[in-house]
């Protein structure tokens, strides 16, 4: 299986990172596992800084930058964590940061964002639109990007949380058989590939993906980069429109499956969490659980770990998910 990353990459920005950002817990709750018919370890990125895991990502990826190039400032497209990452990364390192979003896109996020001093403009009506103005404004600005996926300081940050995974359950006395991630570029999903196959190769890793934005999904089923426009979704942290270079390759070689989950599935997992483990995530934080109950067939007697890799809901959307308003 061809990686965009190796392990020694990630060894390396775990270094990189320690300074900065503590280990998040790896629990398990009883309930949870009564609910999905395993064994399930719980990652829990939405006690990050910045409520994601992408924080790791926007750390490794501003880090990895010359002096010069945060001088001049970075420029990153998002629907909000990627976003809040290198706005975080960029108060801690003394850059100046420039966040694309859509227009519409969610206003807590946006107000997060604004308040770690970046300056936000908000243009288009997805992210892959405001990608494109992320990479006009590398041309007017002479910004740098910070590409939410196809960068690969971004995908060895995100490989950092796979290896506390691991740890961590050695420590609990814990052997995992399987992975299951939330899928919108992948960065999650081959950090993971790139850590276990080292580590632990006998564990499988799996994907999910929003139906309403599931373009990668389809491009996995087909074996080639299939763009489409992405959907509405409560995962926004999803919600993209294409397979990306970076990753795609070692998305369609090392998944062991990839399934997708209806925004009901997604409301459900929200609520899931709130009850099992009385922790609030996200659509996109959501779905690794939501998929794993999916698939409760295969995982039975095996232990699953998941990740709530965002909590940043919206009051909005948690109203209506919590009391169908």
């Amino acid at each position: 299986m061809g990686l965009p990353i190796t392990f020694d990459d990630v060894l390396r920005t775990r270094e990189k990172l320690r300074r900065y950002l503590g280990i998040t817990p790896l629990r398990r709750y009883g309930v949870l596992d009564e609910i999905l018919g395993c064994r399930v370890l719980v990652k829990h990125e939405n006690h990050q800084p910045t409520n994601s895991f992408k924080v790791r990502n926007g750390l490794a990826a501003v880090l990895a930058l010359s002096d010069e190039q945060q001088r001049r400032g970075v420029v990153a497209a998002t629907r909000g964590n990627h976003g809040l990452g290198v706005a975080w990364a960029g108060k801690e390192l003394g850059a100046a940061v420039t966040i694309c979003v859509p227009v519409g896109n969610n206003p807590e996020k946006n107000e997060a964002m604004a308040a770690l001093g970046a300056e936000l403009i908000e243009r288009g009506e997805t992210y892959d639109e405001s990608v494109a103005v992320m990479e006009q404004l590398v041309a007017e600005r002479g910004l740098t990007a910070v590409h939410s996926t196809n960068n690969l300081a971004v995908v060895a940050g995100a490989g950092t949380m796979t290896l506390e995974i691991l740890e961590q359950a050695e420590a609990m006395g814990e052997k995992i058989d399987a992975m299951v991630f939330a899928i919108g570029g992948g960065s999650q999903a081959v950090g993971a590939m790139t850590v276990v196959r080292e580590l632990r190769p006998e564990v499988a890793v799996y994907g999910a993906q929003a139906e309403t934005c599931n373009a990668t999904w389809e491009s996995w089923r087909a074996g080639r980069a299939i763009e489409k426009r992405a959907g509405k979704t409560i995962a926004d942290g999803v919600a993209t429109g294409k397979a990306y270079e970076v990753t795609f390759g070692a998305l369609r070689e090392g998944l062991a499956d990839f399934v997708l989950v209806s925004e009901e599935e997604i409301a459900e997992a929200i609520r899931v969490v709130l009850r099992a483990t009385h922790n609030l995530v996200e659509g996109a934080g959501a779905i690794g659980v939501s998929a794993a109950g999916k698939m409760r067939e295969r995982f039975g007697g095996k232990t699953v770990a998941v990740v709530l890799s965002g909590g940043n809901i919206d009051v909005g959307t948690l109203r209506q998910v919590v009391c169908g308003t």
